[in-house]
């Protein structure tokens, strides 16, 4: 099986798309060939309406838009307006090529056109290319989308994912979510009750289990970055 990812930094995160088709049965063919290039499937939605409600609930990475929607504004349009919100690539799906078409298309500046009726092989190429297009933007990107934590430490947000230099800083699930939670304290102390409440919830753990995943956490880190107060909490020593 073809595996279909985009690059974040030196990261691999499955490629998450959306699908807008009015035709269902195209739909679910075009489900089924993402599938088998493990690509995400976000959605299926077949009007503009609904492409912007999704897209606010799970941001894709690619949107495949029909130009032709019934009872809808047209691909084209629904493109423009997803564009003053966010850049999300398009990947057009039309049964039309004339010359008026295509010209609107590229005033979007598509990542790929495909004309239907269409093979499984040209689409999956053609989401090949893109992401291939997208993962070459992300090299000169992930600098600015990274937020500085100081000691040439970074962590991207959206993909949660920590870095040292451009090297990617693996960190289990509650590894994370420590660190994630110190990051949005911004330098602020966080009590040790905060912090077992927030990681762990409802679950029974034992006394050690913080101070164990503290100590994990600064043994993969500069130690300075995490400045522990003892009895009470923890904080990010800087956040450039």
């Amino acid at each position: 099986m073809v595996q279909m990812y985009i690059y974040i930094g030196e990261v691999l995160i499955k490629t998450k798309i959306l699908i807008v088709e009015d035709e269902i049965i195209v739909a679910l063919d075009i489900k089924s060939a993402l599938n088998e290039l493990s690509c995400e499937v976000t959605d299926m939605v077949t009007n503009y309406e609904d492409t912007l409600k999704s897209i606010k609930k799970v941001k894709p990475d690619i949107v495949l838009m029909d130009i032709y929607l019934e009872n809808s504004k047209d691909g084209i349009e629904t493109a423009l307006e997803i564009q003053k919100q966010d850049n999300i690539p398009v990947i057009y799906l039309s049964a039309f090529s004339d010359d008026e078409t295509i010209n609107r298309a590229i005033e979007t500046n598509p990542i790929g056109y495909l004309t239907k009726p269409f093979k499984k092989s040209e689409l999956k190429s053609t989401i090949k290319l893109g992401v291939h297009k997208i993962n070459q933007a992300h090299q000169y990107t992930i600098d600015k989308e990274c937020l500085a934590l100081g000691y040439d430490y970074y962590y991207h947000m959206e993909y949660e994912q920590l870095f040292y230099s451009n090297i990617p800083v693996k960190l289990s699930i509650k590894e994370n979510a420590l660190l994630k939670i110190l990051i949005e304290a911004e330098g602020s102390l966080v009590s040790f009750e905060r912090l077992e409440y927030l990681i762990w919830s409802a679950e029974t753990v034992s006394e050690s289990a913080l101070r164990t995943l503290i100590y994990r956490m600064r043994s993969k880190l500069e130690y300075k970055l995490i400045e522990t107060v003892p009895s009470f909490g923890c904080k990010l020593t800087t956040l450039l």
